[in-house]
C-alpha cells in the first residue's frame, strides 16, 4: 500500500493545490468545500467540473470525503495527516499569544503546581481548546514523613522535603491501624528517609523491611508499604494531570455525549500519562489526529503535545491542547511548542529569555 509521503509526492501541482485549499477551507470554517468555491481561489482558471473531477480522484485516494450527496468535500483523517506532515507551514507564535502565556509565569509564588495550573488555564484561553499539563513528581530529598489518622478508613501522609516544600495526600490505610502503629511506621521511615528522594526511598523500603521485620510491627510495615505506594501512584511516573477548558470543547463540538466520552478518557490518568511516552518518540511537538491517538475513544479529536525538560535536559512533563480535528494547526503547534520551552526554562530557573 502506498504510504502518505509517497502519495503526496505523486500528486500533480493541480491536485496538490485543490487538496490544500479544501483542507485549509475546512479548517477555517468547518464546512465542506465545494468546487464552485474553489473556482474563485485557484491560481489557475479552472471550471467547476474540472475541480470536481480532481476532487473525485482525491476521494478515491482516501484523502477527501463527501459527507452528503452533492455536497462539497472535507479531508479524511488520512488527508489531515498528510496535510500536517507535508503541507502545513509553521511560523512563530504571535506576539499576543506569547505575551498571554508569559504573563502567567510571573504571577503568584514559586510553587510549581500553581505555576503549571496557571499555564494550563492560559493555554486553554489562548487556543480556545482544552489544555493538558502533565506535571512532574517532586523529587527533592525528603526531610521528614508523618502519618495522621483521619478516620478508620482514611489517613493522611505528610512529606516535608529538603527544599522546604510540604505535600499532603489522603489514602486508605490497611485495616486496624492504631496511633501506635502509625508512630512506629513514621519513625521507621524517618530513620531511612533523610537525604533520599521518594523514588529512592521506595527502593530502600523493601530491603529494610525484610532486614528489620522483627523490629517493625506487621501493621506498621503494611502502613509503610501502602502509604508510600499511594504516594507513588502505583508506579506512575507523573504527579497529576491538569485539564482546563472543558467548556471550550462543548462550544466547538456541540455534542455533549462526545465530550463526556472524551473526558472519561482524560480521567484515566494512567492512559493519559502515555502521551508523554509517545511525545518522547519524536522531536518537539507531536500531533495525534483522531483515532490514531489511542488515548481517546472519541475519534473526532486531535491532540497537539510537546514535552518539557529540566535543566539536565530530562523530559519531566508535557503540555498539550485537545480540540476537534478541525484545529488551526498552524497556530496551535507553535503555541504549544513555545509554552513547553517556556515551562522548561522556568522550572530550570532560567526564566524568560
Amino acid at each position: 500500500m502506498t504510504d502518505k509521503t509517497t502519495l503526496l509526492t505523486e500528486l500533480n501541482d493541480r491536485s496538490r493545490e485543490v487538496f490544500r485549499r479544501v483542507v485549509e477551507g475546512y479548517l477555517e470554517t468547518g464546512d465542506p468545500v465545494g468546487s464552485r468555491t474553489l473556482t474563485r481561489s485557484m491560481s489557475e482558471r479552472l471550471s467547476a467540473a474540472t475541480i470536481r473531477n480532481v476532487m473525485q480522484d482525491l476521494e478515491y485516494l482516501g484523502l477527501l470525503n463527501s459527507p452528503h450527496i452533492s455536497a462539497g468535500r472535507i479531508p479524511t483523517q488520512l488527508g489531515l495527516r498528510m496535510f500536517v506532515d507535508g503541507i502545513l507551514e509553521i511560523s512563530e507564535p504571535a506576539a499576543s499569544d506569547r505575551a498571554a502565556i508569559e504573563a502567567t509565569m510571573g504571577e503568584g509564588g514559586a510553587d510549581v503546581g500553581s505555576l503549571l495550573d496557571r499555564v494550563g488555564a492560559a493555554l486553554s484561553g489562548v487556543t480556545h481548546g482544552a489544555s493538558l499539563v502533565l506535571t512532574p513528581k517532586h523529587e527533592a530529598p525528603i526531610r521528614h514523613i508523618e502519618f495522621v489518622s483521619l478516620s478508620a478508613e482514611r489517613a493522611l501522609v505528610v512529606l516535608v522535603f529538603g527544599d522546604g516544600q510540604v505535600e499532603n495526600r489522603v489514602f486508605t490505610p490497611p485495616a486496624g491501624q492504631t496511633p501506635s502503629s502509625m508512630r512506629e511506621a513514621a519513625n521507621f521511615l524517618n530513620a531511612i528517609a533523610e537525604g533520599r528522594t521518594l523514588s529512592e526511598l521506595r527502593t530502600q523500603i523493601g530491603r529494610e523491611i525484610a532486614a528489620r521485620r522483627m523490629e517493625l510491627d506487621k501493621l506498621a510495615a503494611d502502613l509503610v508499604e501502602s502509604g508510600l505506594a499511594q504516594w507513588e501512584d502505583r508506579g506512575e511516573p507523573y504527579e497529576r494531570l491538569i485539564v482546563r477548558g472543558r467548556a471550550n470543547l462543548l462550544g466547538q463540538e456541540g455534542d455533549l455525549e462526545q465530550v463526556r466520552s472524551l473526558f472519561d478518557d482524560l480521567e484515566r490518568k494512567r492512559d493519559i500519562a502515555e502521551f508523554l511516552d509517545l511525545a518522547e518518540a519524536g522531536d518537539g511537538v507531536r500531533i495525534f489526529i483522531g483515532s490514531e491517538n489511542k488515548l481517546f475513544s472519541l475519534t473526532g479529536s486531535s491532540l497537539v503535545v510537546s514535552p518539557y525538560m529540566n535543566a539536565e535536559r530530562k523530559i519531566i512533563g508535557a503540555v498539550g491542547v485537545i480540540g476537534p480535528t478541525r484545529l488551526n494547526y498552524g497556530r496551535i503547534v507553535p503555541i504549544v511548542d513555545y509554552t513547553a520551552q517556556l515551562v522548561g526554562r522556568m522550572l530550570s530557573g532560567q526564566g524568560k529569555r
